[in-house]
This record gives C-alpha cells, sequence and structure tokens, in this order.
C-alpha cells in the first residue's frame, strides 16, 4: 500500500472508529482552560471518528479542576495527584497508566494548548504517511502557535551543532513534516510499538526536561520524530518575567529560580546531561550555572 492509499484508507473509516487512542494530560489550578483543551481535543477525536479514553492527572488543584472535569466529561478517567508531581511526574503516572490501556496511538497533550477541529484527523494522517515513508513508527509532534500572529511557539527542534548540541532550534513547515531531535510536550502521538519500546516519561525529571529526554531516547532506539506539517493548535509561549532569565530580578532571586522545579534543578540536568552530554557533558553540566552567575557579577560591576 502506498502513502496515499494509507491516507486514503484511514480517512474513509468513517462507518466505525478502527483507530484507538489514550490520551494524557496533567493539570494544575486552570480549571477553564483545562476545560477548553478538553472540549477541543474530543471535538477533533469525534471528527476523525477515533476512539478516544482520556487519563487526567490533576495534581491536587484548589480551584475545583478535577470535579469540573468528572462532571463535564464523565467518560474521562480523572487521577488525584500529591500535589507534588509538576508536569513531568504528572505525565508519568498518567502515561504509566495509558501504556496498561490497549492503544494504536497514545497522545499527550498540555492544558494550554487547544487544537483546531482536524488536528487529531492530520496527525493520524501523518504519521501514516511517514510510517510508510521510512518502514517503522515515528513520532509526531503537533506544531503548536500564537493566536493572532501565528507564530508558530512549540512543536520540535534541533540541535544546532554537535558541540552545541542542546541549544536547539525550532523547525516547522507549512506544508511537509519536517525531522527533529527533541520534542516538546504540548501535543505529541506515539505509536504504541514506540510506546512498549521506549518506556515511560524518566520520573527523575521534576518539571521539564521529560520530553526533551524521551524525544532522544526514541531516536537512540531507531525511531524518528517529525513535527506536523502546519498549525496543529494553539498554544501561546510562557513568558520570561519571574523567570531564572529575568535579568530585572535580583542574581539571589534568579540562583533561586534556576535551581528550583521550574528551572534546571541539579538532579534533573546532571542525569540528563550524563544521558546525552557524551564526553563532555561536565561542560553542559556547569555551563547554565556558570553563565547565569557571570551575568550577575558582570551586572553588579556595571
Amino acid at each position: 500500500m502506498t502513502s496515499a492509499q494509507a491516507s486514503d484508507s484511514l480517512e474513509s473509516s468513517a462507518a466505525t472508529p478502527s483507530v484507538r487512542i489514550v490520551g494524557v494530560l496533567t493539570c494544575f489550578n486552570r480549571k477553564p482552560m483545562t476545560l477548553a483543551c478538553l472540549s477541543a481535543l474530543h471535538a477533533s477525536a469525534k471528527e476523525a471518528n477515533v476512539e478516544l479514553q482520556m487519563i487526567v492527572v490533576d495534581d491536587a488543584s484548589s480551584d475545583g479542576t478535577a470535579a469540573a472535569v468528572r462532571a463535564a466529561f464523565p467518560q474521562v478517567e480523572v487521577i488525584d495527584g500529591s500535589g507534588a508531581l509538576f508536569w513531568n511526574r504528572g505525565m508519568h503516572q498518567g502515561y504509566g497508566v495509558a501504556m496498561q490501556r490497549p492503544a494504536d496511538y497514545y497522545l499527550w497533550i498540555n492544558d494550554d494548548s487547544h487544537l483546531v477541529p482536524d488536528a487529531i484527523g492530520r496527525l493520524l494522517r501523518q504519521s501514516v504517511q511517514l510510517r510508510q515513508a521510512h518502514g517503522k513508527p515515528v513520532i509526531v509532534v503537533g506544531a503548536m502557535a500564537e493566536r493572532g500572529s501565528g507564530r508558530i511557539t512549540y512543536g520540535g527542534r534541533v540541535a544546532g551543532s554537535s558541540l552545541r548540541r542542546f541549544n536547539y532550534r525550532m523547525v516547522w513547515s507549512p506544508t511537509e513534516p519536517m525531522r527533529c531531535d527533541v520534542i516538546e510536550g504540548n501535543c505529541v502521538l506515539i505509536p504504541r510499538e514506540i510506546a512498549l519500546r521506549v518506556g515511560n516519561l524518566d520520573p527523575v525529571f521534576e518539571h521539564a526536561m521529560g520530553d526533551t529526554d524521551y524525544g532522544l531516547r526514541a531516536g537512540r532506539a531507531g525511531f524518528g520524530c517529525f513535527v506536523s506539517a502546519g498549525v496543529i493548535g494553539y498554544c501561546s509561549d510562557n513568558p520570561v518575567s519571574g523567570t531564572h532569565s529575568d535579568t530585572s530580578l535580583s542574581l539571589r532571586k534568579r540562583w533561586r529560580l534556576l535551581l528550583g522545579r521550574k528551572g534546571l534543578p541539579v538532579r534533573s540536568w546532571l542525569h540528563f546531561t550524563r544521558r546525552h552530554g557524551g564526553p563532555l557533558w561536565p561542560l553542559y553540566f556547569s555551563w547554565p550555572y556558570a553563565r547565569l552567575l557571570w551575568s550577575g557579577l558582570r551586572g553588579s560591576r556595571a
């Protein structure tokens, strides 16, 4: 069967759903956003005529997110988190449950990502076409854009060079899927064969880095990662204000933020650089800490 025939076969399965997806989302205190995300996701799955089962890990939200999801989407399985999971460990818990369920694909989605109506169908068709072209399953990460400007905000990235392997730049095309080295977990379609081979997200990562690590592990296992052609949904960038990159803050504050869960906590960053940094991993590990201290010292002398 050619790639076009495979795509046509997927499009023609209008009578009964032939594809089963188990999706995973983790959330904390963003009830309106979480409900909007799930609404758009289910609408897209219905348009694609696929069977969707969602697993939501609510990390002890205080705004009633878990109850609201249960009320609005009774078919969704809600897992109550401890309040200390953050993104990666919440996704690790949900993905672990998801992989125990039979599925053709697993889908990661962030609650701040709002899919366009034909997103699921397009992701599936591109997955089929890429599998036919490369002779094995691939991960397809959905390209997310900023509303209004259309600027691509999240998706997949490639390394700048072998010496600057953690300096990633965005890749994207409106017309064809683009190969990438790492994925961003806003919307990721993973075939079951890859999930079983690569396994779960690594729980050593406290918040970030788990999706980047997963894409690199998939590549090491021989599976390609691709950014979807076109825009799959909308998601705004996380603001720099209030992070360790915010130069208006004091050096002491920026240092605490860098070492915090949403920065580069030492244990997580050490694990990541030792796993993926090669012989130069000590340099990659120390560089962001040294750079922040140096920039702070330079600023204090100005």
